[in-house]
């Protein structure tokens, strides 16, 4: 069993954009899904799928890359963790370097990027950064 599958994640999308592969896939969750919304919503990657294979669904992620093959994901990070949970209102979500980044929220209204939290005027738990 796996303490932390965003974790994960994150780690498996930082080890496919330095090997410069094309798509990533990892076991599915709302959450995971939640996240890879936000990353496609804010022009990250290009696409994801979710794709059942047995009793277990699949999520693959199509990364992007610029004109010149350079990563659109420069840095991924995991803020809070099962061990240290980083929860934080509206005003205290991080900007990440001054809004070139973005901050992935977990709220009530579901997983939402730092800049829809503020138009919501909802807080939440932060989930990871991309820059």
């Amino acid at each position: 069993m796996m303490t932390d599958p965003i974790a994960d994640m994150l780690t498996r999308i930082r080890n496919a954009l330095m090997a410069r592969h094309k798509t990533v896939e990892m076991p599915s969750s709302r959450e995971k899904e939640g996240i890879a919304d936000v990353l496609k919503t804010e022009g990250y990657i290009e696409e994801f799928r979710v794709a059942a294979q047995g009793p277990h669904r699949l999520l693959k992620l199509y990364l992007k890359y610029g004109p010149l093959g350079e990563e659109v994901i420069r840095r991924i990070e995991r803020v809070s963790s099962p061990g240290r949970r980083i929860y934080r209102s509206v005003q205290d979500i991080p900007r990440v370097q001054n809004g070139l980044g973005i901050a992935v929220v977990s709220t009530s209204r579901g997983i939402l990027s730092d800049r829809e939290c503020r138009k919501l005027n909802v807080g939440g738990e932060v989930l990871c950064t991309v820059l």
